[in-house]
């Protein structure tokens, strides 16, 4: 049997009506939902963390300009870029605000029209060898984001760097500023706002080994709907004028004399074809005035440096000198009365002792005499011990500050110039290691010269020595020696700290060179123990492995026929 069944019209209609209803109310249910925008924290002045804790820069203010035009709510959370791009791949973002687009990323990210160009640019620090393009990073250590494009695409292709990666632009070139790695791979523009921002006045941008990139708001793939939200609110925005506005808050500033500077310099460069030879002589006599303004203007500020540490050295003097008076006289009176007391109780003992034995024990000074018996003795020595070290430690300040000419005339007993140092800054060396280890070489001869300067340097090394400890679990080692052959005093200081890049080595005597700056150092302690060791016909040597350590080497020329 066949059934036949007859399906009214108007249930049809009922029917497709409500379907399209439904989906209706999902779309517009999926529009009203708050769409989750990310960004990275730090990559000024495109996108940061403002001072307030809110979400702040061109990136931030264009997305909310996009929601406002497009009736849109939306939530703009910023953190690492990282964190940011798997927050994106997990679903727990919607879009990323601004990323650079690339055939590597078009796989797994949907890009809507560029909101901005990003130019790529290799920076280094001023005086080390340039790296225009990629073929020169080849081996060297360079510093990149990790996520960012310049990642991704070093990973992608055989350049052959040793990759350094850090979260924001901010960390990677501080660390190129103090030293660290060889180059860094940033955005120009969030590269000379940082550089600008954070005051790392010794690094510059060396090459651009990329074409620029497009830069704009990201979605998975399979969300191109809501990228096409995006793209209508910035095409809407740059038709009515809002985008430029918000460029040129922004970016304007930095980018601002680029396109207007070419056109003059191609005018000039016309203008200069009848003026070269005159233009040539000017900046030839200019540069060597230069050279020379300069050179006058470090030898004057040495000498006024040198002038300042000489004026707070004679004000120490002074002040040494008093304090050293005022110390000495209670320690005097310690050292007078501290035997007086040590016969008075050997002569009081042997009655304490009859009485002990006939009544037992009692008290003295509120402890069993049977233990201060055993103790007395020992405190009395350890007092004398200690005001005879008092006394000898002023008189170490008292001599070091001692002010009078700079003759080289004395005959000075090495080993003893380096135990008077090792008093004077015996509480620097004791908080910076717990593994000192000193050694003095017996019966070595004299030296002709100035004690005071050269107490000067050997207090120099001893400290940097210290400062370039990260851990007291790191050793220091101190070494008197004699080289025959040469006839030679060496005083060897060796520590197990930080140590010393190679291209610096070579200019730890130049005046004003330091890698200490930011914690207050001027560059002069080096410079001038290096001419006080040249006075004395002596010399400074320096062996250094960045990790591992430096070694300081102080050679005298030593006086024959004597001994200490």
């Amino acid at each position: 049997m066949t059934w036949t069944v007859r399906v009214h019209p108007l249930l049809v209609v009922f029917v497709l009506w409500g379907l399209s209803l439904n989906a209706a109310m999902a779309a517009d249910l999926q529009e009203d939902a708050v769409i989750r925008v990310g960004g990275d924290h730090y990559y000024p002045p495109y996108e940061f963390i403002n001072q307030d804790g809110e979400p702040d820069g061109y990136n931030v203010e264009l997305t909310r300009a996009i929601a406002d035009v497009m009736g849109m709510e939306v939530d703009i959370q910023l953190g690492d870029w990282n964190q940011m791009r798997q927050a994106l791949e997990e679903g727990e973002l919607d879009a990323l605000q601004g990323m650079v687009s690339s055939s590597e990323r078009a796989g797994q990210y949907r890009f809507s029209p560029s909101h901005a160009i990003v130019h790529q640019s290799i920076f280094a620090r001023k005086g080390t060898e340039k790296a225009i393009g990629l073929a020169g990073l080849r081996g060297k250590e360079v510093i990149v984001q990790q996520g960012g494009i310049m990642h991704d695409h070093l990973v992608n292709s055989d350049v052959g760097a040793r990759l350094v990666l850090v979260n924001t632009h901010a960390s990677g070139l501080r660390l190129l500023a103090s030293g660290k790695h060889d180059y860094a791979l940033v955005a120009n523009l969030p590269g000379l706002y940082l550089g600008r921002e954070l005051a790392l006045s010794n690094i510059e941008p060396v090459g651009q080994p990329f074409r620029s990139q497009r830069y704009g708001y990201a979605v998975l793939k399979g969300n191109e709907d809501l990228l096409a939200r995006f793209s209508e609110g910035l095409a809407i925005l740059k038709n009515t004028g809002r985008y430029q506005q918000i460029y040129d808050k922004w970016l304007g500033p930095l980018e601002q004399g680029g396109w207007p500077w070419k056109n003059i310099g191609l005018a000039a460069g016309l203008v200069s074809a009848v003026l070269l030879v005159v233009l040539g002589g000017i900046v030839i006599w200019n540069r060597m005035l230069a050279r020379e303004v300069t050179r006058r203007s470090e030898a004057l500020q040495l000498q006024h440096q040198q002038l300042i540490q000489a004026d707070k050295m004679s004000s120490l003097g002074i002040l040494v000198s008093g304090v050293a008076h005022e110390i000495n006289n209670p320690s005097s009176l310690l050292l007078l009365n501290v035997p007086v007391l040590k016969d008075a109780f050997q002569d009081m003992e042997a009655l304490l002792e009859e009485q002990y034995r006939e009544q037992g024990d009692f008290y003295l000074a509120g402890l069993p005499y049977s233990r201060m018996r055993e103790e007395l003795p020992a405190m009395l020595d350890d007092m004398q011990a200690s005001a005879g070290r008092i006394r000898r430690i002023v008189d170490d300040l008292r001599d070091f500050a001692r002010q009078g000419p700079a003759e080289l005339s004395e005959t000075v007993d090495l080993n003893r110039l380096v135990a008077t140092v090792i008093r004077l800054v015996d509480n620097t060396i004791r908080k910076s290691s717990y593994k000192v280890n000193v050694h003095y070489e017996p019966d070595l001869p004299c030296f002709r010269g100035n004690a005071q300067r050269i107490e000067q340097v050997v207090i120099n090394l001893l400290v940097n020595a210290c400062q370039a400890l990260t851990s007291p679990e790191q050793g220091l080692c101190i070494a008197t020696g004699y080289r025959a052959a040469s006839n030679e005093l060496t005083l060897d200081i060796t520590d197990q700290g930080c140590g010393i890049e190679p291209h610096n080595l070579s200019r730890l005597k130049d005046p004003f060179f330091t890698t200490k700056r930011e914690q207050g150092g001027i560059g002069l302690g080096l410079s001038v123990s290096a001419g006080i060791v040249q006075d004395h016909g002596g010399r400074l040597e320096y062996e250094s492995e960045p990790g591992k350590g430096t070694r300081a080497i102080l050679i005298l020329p030593a006086i024959k026929g004597t001994s200490s």
